[in-house]
């Protein structure tokens, strides 16, 4: 027990050094503030001289930065279309406009209706006189047709009945020189072609068509050559170089 009560009041306390020393500093400084403050109130305030000098140079303006260019825009990458579908040729046709009617231009309006009464009465005349002009014309034309076509077909007529007047002196004359077989039978067809010149002479003859007697041929044949010169006709338009001569026995 002896030893135990020595061991304690031998050991110091370490907290209470440290609350001395605390303390010793908290009480300096409350006197210095003190002491400091009760000088400040006794002593009369010092002057404080200002010496006015030149105004000091503006501060420089401040350098204003040039606005940086905006950054160029993201460029994207172009997308080409597709290729556009060949449409199939087919052409197809507008049908074609209506052509506007021309507009008449509208009528005067008359005064009353007896002035109307005299303008269709004079348009009717006019119309009427143009049909009959027209008319007249048509039947002119008619007429005039008319009497071409009948004056060729005269003409036609009086050139065959000349023509065949001329053949028919021709076959005659033949038919008085040629020498007929004894035997010959019916009324046989003799065709020849004969050259003459245009004194009426006979170059040649050639027989086109065959009677089927070669007797009734070469006596037709003999009496053409025989009829040298040919008569002529009294038309001169009609004479021609080559002529077509039928022979028949029968014929007169």
């Amino acid at each position: 027990m002896t030893t135990m009560t020595l061991g304690v009041f031998q050991r110091p306390e370490r907290g209470m050094g440290r609350s001395f020393v605390l303390s010793a500093l908290v009480h300096i400084v409350l006197a210095a503030v003190l002491f400091l403050g009760v000088r400040w109130q006794v002593h009369p305030p010092s002057t404080v001289e200002v010496e006015l000098v030149d105004a000091p140079p503006p501060p420089p303006a401040p350098v204003v930065e040039a606005p940086k260019p905006p950054p160029p825009p993201k460029v994207e990458p172009e997308v080409k279309p597709p290729p556009p579908v060949p449409k199939p040729d087919i052409v197809v046709r507008e049908k074609p406009k209506p052509k506007p009617e021309p507009k008449k231009a509208p009528p005067p309006k008359p005064k009353d209706d007896l002035e109307l009464k005299k303008r269709m009465q004079e348009q009717l005349a006019m119309e009427q006189k143009a049909l009959d002009q027209q008319r007249q014309e048509r039947q002119l034309r008619e007429l005039l047709a008319a009497q071409k076509a009948d004056a060729a077909r005269k003409a036609t007529a009086a050139r065959a009945s000349a023509l065949g007047e001329y053949i028919g002196r021709i076959q005659a004359k033949v038919r008085g020189n040629w020498i007929l077989p004894q035997d010959l039978q019916g009324n046989p067809e003799a065709i020849f072609l004969v050259i003459q010149l245009p004194t009426g002479e006979v170059l040649s003859t050639k027989l086109l068509k065959s009677s089927g007697n070669p007797a009734y041929d070469t006596a037709v044949e003999r009496a053409i050559l025989k009829s040298s010169p040919l008569p002529l006709p009294s038309d001169r338009s009609l004479f021609d170089r080559e002529l077509k001569l039928t022979f028949r026995p029968r014929d007169k």
